[in-house]
C-alpha cells in the first residue's frame, strides 16, 4: 500500500520516525513518500505495459512541484488543469509534449503559454534553486531546474477540449500565433461510475465535455481544422471509481464512436490518441480498492487491437499514485469531554488542511504516531478491534460544525501535545487546503529513504498578511 510503517510502535515514513520529524518540522504538516509515489506509478506502468500508455499524473491531486519533479524523474508525463498546473510542470522538467491540459474554463492567457513559452509568467523571472533545508544530503540530484536551463518550451501535447466556444478560442489563439495545436474532444459516455456526486464527471448532463451525440456533429463541424488538429477523444468518468465495469463500458462506447468517426462520409476522421483519464481508487481503507491489474484486466484486452493498429493511450492517475504517499501531522490542543461519553479531539489542523471529510463525507484512518504495541494497528479501517479504545471526533480548530477530520472513531487514548496521523492524505488535500479564519498553509516535506527536506515551508502570519498591508499608508515603501 505505502512505506508509512509503525516499528516499535512509533510510525515512519520509509525511514524516518515521524515523531522526530514532528518536532522538527512542526505540526500541521503534510510528509510525503517518495518511495510510495516512484513504487504507485511504476505499478501503473507495469499493469498496463500492454498498450504501452503515456501516463500523465494528474498535477491536481498533489500539486508540489518537488512530488511532480519525483514523478518527471520517472518518466511521468502530467494532466494539467490550470496555467498554475502548466507551470509547475514546466518547473518539474516535463517535457511539453507529454502534458495534457484539462479543463473547461482555460483562459486566453492560459491557452497562449501553454502554445508558446515565451508567454509563461515566469519566462523573464530571476529565480534560483536554493538547496532547500532538511537532512538530505543527496537533494540536488532531485533538485528543481532554473527556468532558463529548462530552455523553449511548447506546445503541449494536447488540449483537452470541453465545449465547442472553446474549440474556437483555443483554434483562434492558434491560428493568430501561427502555432499548430493539437485537441483531444472530452466525451461524456454516460457511464454511472458509482462514486460521490461531486465527483462523477461522466454522465450525459455533466459541466464537462460534451455527450456521445453531440460528439459526431462536433467532429463534422470542426474535425478538419488547420491550427487546432482534432485527432483524439477524451474521457473521464469520475473518481475515486471503486469498480472496473464502468471503465469496461466507457472504453467500449469510445471505441464504438472512434469508428463512426473513421467511416463519416468524405473520408472519415482519424483518430490517433485516446486518453481514458484517471479516477482509479486508492485505498483509504486496506484494500478497500481493487488492484491496478484488475483495472488493466478489464482494460488492456479492449484497447489491444486498436493499439496494434497505432492508437495511442494516454492514461490520467492521480490519487492512486498520491493518496497514500502522504500523511498529515496534526498535533493534539485539547481533549474535550462531550455528553454521552464522547470525547473531543481537538487538533490543531481541520478542514482548512484536509477538507475531503467535510466536502464529501470521505474516510481518512487516523491514528497515534507513537502507540503502545497492543495499539499497533493492522489495517487502516473504520473499525478496530482492540482494547482500551475511547470513541472520539477528531476535530480541527475551524469555527464550523463541518470542521472535523473524523467522526465517531475508536481511538487510543491521547491527550494534549500527542501527535496524530491522518493517513491517505498525499491527494486532494494540500491542494485543496486554504487560509479560512486566517490560518497559514501547513508546511510540506518529502522523505526518501532515510533522508527528508522540507519542501514547501509553513506559511508565516507575515506570508499571511503581508500583501495586505503593502499598500498600508504606514507601510514601508507606499507612495503617498
Amino acid at each position: 500500500m505505502d512505506h508509512f510503517l509503525y516499528r516499535e510502535g512509533i510510525l515512519h515514513a520509509e525511514g524516518v520516525p515521524l515523531p522526530a520529524l514532528a518536532d522538527r518540522l512542526g505540526t500541521p504538516a503534510f510528509v510525503y513518500s517518495a518511495g510510495t509515489l516512484r513504487d504507485h506509478y511504476r505499478r501503473v506502468v507495469a499493469a498496463f505495459a500492454p498498450l504501452d500508455p503515456l501516463v500523465c499524473y494528474s498535477v491536481k491531486s498533489c500539486s508540489n512541484i518537488h512530488v511532480c519533479r519525483t514523478l518527471a524523474l520517472e518518466g511521468a508525463g502530467m494532466d494539467v488543469v490550470s496555467g498554475g498546473e502548466l507551470e509547475r510542470a514546466w518547473l518539474a522538467g516535463v517535457p511539453m509534449d507529454k502534458v495534457v491540459y484539462a479543463g473547461v474554463g482555460k483562459s486566453d492567457a492560459e491557452i497562449r503559454a501553454a502554445l508558446d513559452g515565451s508567454c509563461s509568467p515566469l519566462a523573464a523571472w530571476g529565480w534560483r534553486p536554493v538547496p532547500p533545508p532538511g537532512d538530505d544530503a543527496g537533494a540536488q540530484a532531485a533538485a528543481i531546474p532554473e527556468p532558463a536551463a529548462l530552455g523553449h518550451r511548447g506546445p503541449i501535447g494536447w488540449f483537452n477540449i470541453e465545449s465547442e466556444p472553446e474549440f474556437e478560442v483555443i483554434a483562434a489563439i492558434a491560428r493568430s500565433m501561427r502555432v499548430a495545436a493539437r485537441g483531444a474532444l472530452r466525451v461524456n459516455p454516460d457511464v454511472d461510475p458509482r462514486t460521490h456526486a461531486h465527483t462523477s464527471t461522466g454522465r450525459k448532463d455533466s459541466k464537462f465535455g460534451v455527450d456521445l451525440a453531440r460528439a459526431e456533429a462536433f467532429f463534422r463541424r470542426y474535425g478538419r481544422d488547420e491550427w487546432l488538429r482534432l485527432r483524439a477523444i477524451h474521457l473521464h468518468i469520475g473518481s475515486p471509481v471503486y469498480e472496473t465495469a464502468p471503465y469496461a463500458e466507457a472504453v467500449a462506447k469510445a471505441l464504438g464512436l472512434i469508428e463512426r468517426l473513421e467511416r463519416e462520409e468524405g473520408g472519415g476522421f482519424r483518430i490517433d490518441m485516446l486518453d481514458l483519464g484517471g479516477g482509479f481508487g486508492a485505498d483509504y481503507e486496506t484494500h478497500r480498492t481493487p488492484a491496478l491489474t484488475d483495472y488493466a484486466a478489464a482494460i488492456v484486452p479492449l484497447l489491444r487491437p486498436r493499439v496494434a493498429r497505432g492508437l495511442k493511450v494516454v492514461i490520467e492517475p492521480g490519487r492512486v499514485i498520491s493518496a497514500n504517499a502522504g500523511v498529515l501531522l496534526t498535533r493534539v490542543l485539547y481533549v474535550k469531554q462531550g455528553a454521552g461519553g464522547k470525547r473531543f479531539v481537538i487538533c490543531d489542523a481541520g478542514m482548512n488542511a484536509l477538507i475531503r471529510p467535510a466536502l464529501y463525507g470521505a474516510f481518512h484512518f487516523a491514528w497515534p504516531a507513537a502507540v503502545a504495541p497492543h495499539h499497533v494497528p493492522a489495517r487502516r479501517a473504520p473499525e478496530l478491534d482492540m482494547p482500551g479504545l475511547e470513541l472520539c471526533d477528531i476535530v480541527g480548530p475551524i469555527c464550523e460544525s463541518a470542521d472535523f477530520l473524523a467522526r465517531d472513531r475508536r481511538l487510543p487514548p491521547v491527550a494534549r501535545g500527542d501527535l496524530i496521523a491522518v493517513f491517505g492524505a498525499g491527494a486532494y488535500a494540500m491542494s485543496m487546503a486554504s487560509t479560512y479564519n486566517s490560518h497559514p498553509l501547513p508546511a510540506e516535506a518529502l522523505v526518501d529513504g532515510t533522508s527528508w527536506r522540507v519542501v514547501r515551508p509553513r506559511q508565516t502570519l507575515c506570508d499571511l498578511l503581508g500583501p495586505e498591508l503593502a499598500g498600508h499608508p504606514d507601510a514601508p515603501g507606499t507612495p503617498h
